[in-house]
């Protein structure tokens, strides 16, 4: 930790982004069982909130989005972030957070995740630890491997499990319509439907595979990048969810520029020209009946961070 710590105070409110991989490639899986990946990651306008309260142990409790299916007790990706900052800071104090969800669970937008980063930064300004930017990402890796990205939202290349991340220049903004399924998905069995279904074909590493996708970023072509969205792990995602299809072929006869499962899904994320035809895109989706729920989005945003 760092030694410039920041004044305590008796709550704070946290802001943390949902993500959109707008790439995801996955290798065979290694000895331990991971699927080394090479993933681009956009951070959206879909927020989980935090409120850290000063409080004689660590609980937490929840409003929104799958309420009532998260635990809330010490398995909860937040309360985990919570109590690993305590131990690493030598922190006695408790903290009661509040959760304001609204990335769907299981959804593959890393909704826990964005909790845990939230955790950390509410709790780091909470007992004033001064923890610098890199002990929590550090501690992001701990946690799980798509949080050190909700720290750092924006875009990302992501390696490793993707909690290896390198900054993506991006121009402009991208607009977004969301269809969030009745249903979540377990990321475990995506990845091993996906292992069932390659069989031993597993495609070789490509290191120019998302050539054009960076470009696209680079330059803010809306079309281009529609054209370079990829997930690995799609096809596996519309296996296990075969009604999801009808989501993604809804978007895409309603002129989304491009159309992608959002990580291990079920999330559908489509492509608008802009805010507007992100918009009807959006009301096809619902009035299709395709979605529980239907929103817009942009990206990127920032990561986790303090709100006045």
């Amino acid at each position: 930790m760092t030694s410039a710590l920041s004044v305590p105070t008796d709550w704070v409110r946290v802001r943390a982004p949902g993500k959109v991989n707008l790439s995801l490639r996955a290798a065979a899986p290694g000895p331990d069982g991971y699927h080394p990946l090479v993933t681009v990651f956009q951070a959206v306008s879909v927020y989980e909130d935090v409120v850290a309260t000063a409080a004689d142990d660590i609980t937490v409790s929840m409003t929104g989005t799958g309420d009532q299916i998260v635990p809330t007790d010490s398995s909860n990706l937040a309360v985990r972030a919570a109590q690993l900052l305590a131990s690493r800071a030598g922190i006695s104090d408790g903290v009661h957070l509040h959760i304001d969800k609204r990335v769907p669970v299981a959804g593959g937008m890393a909704g826990g995740s964005a909790d845990a980063a939230a955790a950390l930064v509410a709790t780091d300004e909470l007992w004033g630890t001064g923890a610098s930017r890199e002990d929590l990402l550090d501690l992001g890796r701990q946690l799980g491997a798509d949080v050190p990205f909700a720290l750092m939202g924006h875009t990302a290349v992501g390696t490793g499990r993707g909690d290896m991340l390198t900054p993506a220049m991006v121009v402009g903004e991208f607009h977004w319509a969301l269809a969030f399924a009745e249903h979540g998905l377990s990321t475990p069995r995506v990845f091993s439907a996906l292992d069932d279904l390659r069989g031993d074909e597993v495609p070789e590493s490509d290191p120019d595979s998302d050539i054009e996708l960076m470009q696209a970023l680079r330059t803010g072509d809306p079309h281009a990048l529609g054209e370079a969205l990829h997930n690995d792990l799609q096809p596996a995602a519309l296996h296990l969810l075969p009604d999801l299809g009808r989501t993604v072929q809804t978007a895409r006869d309603a002129g989304a520029l491009g159309v992608v499962v959002c990580g291990s899904g079920p999330t559908v994320a489509a492509l608008g020209r802009n805010r507007a035809h992100a918009q009807v895109v959006a009301a096809s989706l619902t009035l299709a009946g395709v979605a529980r729920q239907v929103v817009t989005a942009t990206g990127p945003v920032p990561g986790a961070r303090l709100l006045v």
